[in-house]
């Protein structure tokens, strides 16, 4: 089951505001009185002790009371700002490995609502080149990350494994026959609006020919893994509501729990 920590988050942050404002606006006044009452049935001051006990907070006001400024925070970032996310598969080798955690830039393209991703203030759209976090069309719940290779009025032709755009051929040129003894996969580096980027071809996977053209506020991506991903070839184009933010930076490499996390592997990723 794939849980939605963005509606979790929105529900846990207005759940504590509530008991906090609740508490601010009915159960704090009522003690402040029962304080000023005792004070004046005692005819003086109550020892601090006894004013702090007569004020204190029950335990849900108080846990409210802390959680929410930092749930805001959190809630604020991770939805208009910056979000992690972890690699969970390698149909983006060579660029990202398994186990990296990105940093996605949410407001690139424009700021969005949180759980319903309704674009309420518009920026950037996407371009040949991007990296992109999006959720996968035939599954919202699920998050995936791809390269943009078409824009909406794109073709996008595939063939012979070589991509094309508008019936332009995108440079490709030979980095490496890996393993160098006994060669079962290339890996390429591929030009995209005049950025260089470097994908993996597998020699002997079938090739996967094709011919799309992008329609109006959709995207058409690829992976750059490119015998190894499930992208828009086999099942469509990324509609522009579906956006998530763009794939920004490297800040972290963790294999599994049992090995320890690298933060040397900061890197931009192109």
């Amino acid at each position: 089951m794939n849980l939605d920590f963005s509606l979790i988050l929105v529900l846990v942050t207005l759940l504590t505001g509530i008991l906090w404002l609740i508490d601010t606006l009915m159960f704090a006044p009522r003690r402040r009185a029962a304080l000023a009452q005792a004070e004046q049935s005692a005819g003086a001051p109550l020892p601090e002790a006894q004013q702090i006990s007569l004020l204190r907070q029950p335990g849900w006001a108080d846990t409210s009371r802390s959680m929410f400024p930092v749930l805001l925070v959190v809630l604020v970032l991770r939805s208009f700002l910056f979000e992690p996310f972890q690699i969970p598969s390698g149909s983006m080798l060579p660029t990202l490995k398994i186990g990296d955690f990105i940093l996605v830039n949410k407001f690139h393209y424009g700021l969005r609502l949180p759980v319903l991703n309704t674009r309420f203030v518009s920026n950037n759209d996407p371009q040949h080149g991007d990296v992109i976090v999006f959720r996968y069309p035939e599954d919202t719940s699920i998050n995936y990350i791809k390269r943009v290779v078409g824009v909406p009025g794109d073709v996008i032709t595939y063939q012979g494994k070589t991509l094309f755009i508008n019936d332009e051929a995108q440079p490709q040129s030979l980095i490496a026959r890996l393993p160098p003894a006994n060669p079962e996969q290339l890996l390429l580096s591929e030009t995209l609006a005049g950025e260089p980027h470097r994908i993996y071809q597998d020699i002997y996977r079938p090739v996967m020919n094709g011919q799309w053209v992008v329609p109006e506020g959709h995207y058409f991506v690829l992976g750059d893994n490119r015998d190894n991903s499930k992208d828009s070839r086999y099942w469509g184009f990324v509609p522009e509501e579906l956006l998530v933010g763009k794939a920004t930076a490297v800040w972290m490499h963790w294999d599994s729990f049992f090995s320890l996390p690298d933060f040397s592997d900061v890197r931009r990723i192109n």
